[in-house]
C-alpha cells in the first residue's frame, strides 16, 4: 500500500474507460492502472446513447480499487471526448443518456447547417472543425 498522496485518473474513451493510479514518493511518479472496463454504446430512446449511469457505477469500482491501495487520495481527474453534452433538468439531474457522437441521427447535418450559415463564418464563431460528431450537428439534429 501506497502510503503517501496519491491521484486517480479516469480515461474514457469511445469504447473502455479505465481508472489509473499515480503517486509520486518523491523521486519517482508512478502510474497503475487499477481498473479497466468496457464503454459500449446502447440502443436507447431511439437512438446510440452513452450509458452514463454504467459508466458512473464504473468509475465507482475504479475509485475503490485505487482506494484499497493508498493512505490518501488527493484528487480525482476525468478525460472524456469533447463532442458529446447531456441534457440537465431544474434540479440538475440527467434528463436522458446522451447520444452517442456515433449515432446515424446527424449524418448530413453539416450540408443542412451549411445551407443555412456559411462554413467561414460557423469557423470564425466556433474554431471547430467541421465534423458530423460535433456538437453543432447534434444540436441541429
Amino acid at each position: 500500500m501506497h502510503r503517501g498522496p496519491a491521484f486517480v485518473a479516469f480515461d474514457l474513451g469511445a469504447s473502455s474507460g479505465r481508472a489509473v493510479l499515480g503517486a509520486f514518493d518523491g523521486h519517482r511518479l508512478t502510474m497503475t492502472e487499477k481498473h479497466r472496463f468496457a464503454n459500449d454504446p446502447v440502443e436507447s430512446s431511439g437512438g446510440l446513447r452513452w450509458n452514463v449511469r454504467g459508466m458512473f457505477d464504473e468509475m465507482l469500482t475504479g475509485l475503490r480499487a485505487c482506494d484499497a491501495d493508498t493512505a490518501e487520495i488527493e484528487s480525482v481527474g476525468i478525460d472524456t471526448w469533447g463532442v458529446d453534452f447531456a441534457l440537465l433538468d431544474e434540479t440538475g439531474e440527467l434528463i436522458d443518456d446522451p447520444y452517442h457522437y456515433r449515432d446515424p441521427r446527424t449524418r448530413g447535418a453539416i450540408q443542412q447547417i451549411e445551407a443555412r450559415i456559411p462554413r467561414e463564418t460557423i469557423y470564425a464563431r466556433t474554431g471547430t472543425q467541421f465534423m458530423e460528431i460535433n456538437s453543432l450537428c447534434q444540436l441541429y439534429a
